[in-house]
């Protein structure tokens, strides 16, 4: 049957929790030199953590918001433009200010005023050309505000539909701007957080996945002669050795140990060749 194993910033925070319970099960037997390593510390870090995970949710709340905002905002856009232009030519402009407005929502619409030439020859190398697409959000507001600037620019121009009115346009050009702009701003606050969490979780010497494996590592000293105190996670994996072998097989996820009762043999690679080790895989 396959195993599974979850994964995820979250996890890593739980398993600090099971980690900080199993340790202060020790009592005053766990009492690490390494002042980031004692209980307090490891408490306030784990609140730490707690606080930058909620903070990128809220974060990326905000930030899926103003996405959502600024598509409800563009949608229907395109079609806007290309009705101006149809209003626009049923007006007295000139050919030239017709010609202005249309290659403003040429741009809007992402086409080329001239169609690329197609290679006849498969032989010859293609055409260098340059990319016509102004696609971008910052674009599409540059463009519809040329377009409302020309179409401003004729005194004819003057239309009955509201949502075509230059005073109408003129606000949805601001208030394109302003989700546009929110939208940048939620992105910095985003990705920000995510940088402060990262921190907290996983900066080489005092995130929390460090000071998770330095705890692991205390293990090793709460060890006796005639019995072997070991703090368990949920990520360690309990093997019991027979008859001779009387203590623990114990294999995690980022340190191997095994105690010996009967000979106090200390080894912290399974896979050397020392004595006990031979011994050992005689009964597993």
């Amino acid at each position: 049957m396959p195993t599974y194993y979850e994964t995820g910033h979250a996890k890593n925070v739980a398993n600090f929790q099971d980690l900080i319970a199993f340790v202060t099960g020790y009592g005053a037997t766990y009492n690490p030199t390494k002042n980031a390593l004692k209980l307090p510390q490891l408490n306030t870090l784990y609140t730490s953590a707690q606080a930058s995970l909620a903070d990128v949710v809220t974060k990326n709340t905000a930030y899926n918001n103003a996405v959502n905002a600024r598509i409800a905002t563009f949608d229907g856009f395109r079609a806007l433009c290309t009705r101006l232009v149809n209003a626009f030519q049923t007006t007295d402009a000139t050919q030239e200010k017709i010609a202005d407005a249309k290659g403003f929502n040429r741009k809007i619409q992402g086409q080329r005023s001239t169609k690329v030439a197609t290679q006849v020859d498969p032989n010859t190398p293609a055409p260098n050309t340059i990319s016509s697409s102004h696609q971008s959000y910052d674009q599409l507001i540059q463009h519809f505000a040329g377009l409302i600037s020309v179409l401003q620019s004729e005194p004819t121009y003057a239309p009955n539909e509201n949502d075509l009115k230059i005073a109408t346009l003129t606000a949805k050009q601001a208030d394109m701007t302003a989700k546009n702009t929110a939208l940048a701003t939620a992105f910095t606050a985003i990705s920000n957080s995510r940088i402060a969490r990262d921190k907290v979780l996983y900066k080489e010497t005092t995130g929390l996945v460090a000071n998770r494996q330095r705890s692991e590592n205390i293990h090793q000293i709460h060890f006796w002669r005639k019995q072997c105190r070991i703090c368990a996670s949920k990520s360690i994996e309990f093997k019991k050795v027979k008859n001779r072998i009387t203590d623990f097989y114990i294999k995690a996820t980022t340190f191997i140990i095994i105690y010996c009762d009967y000979k106090y043999h200390y080894c912290v690679n399974k896979y050397c060749n020392c004595d006990f080790n031979i011994q050992l895989r005689q009964y597993i």
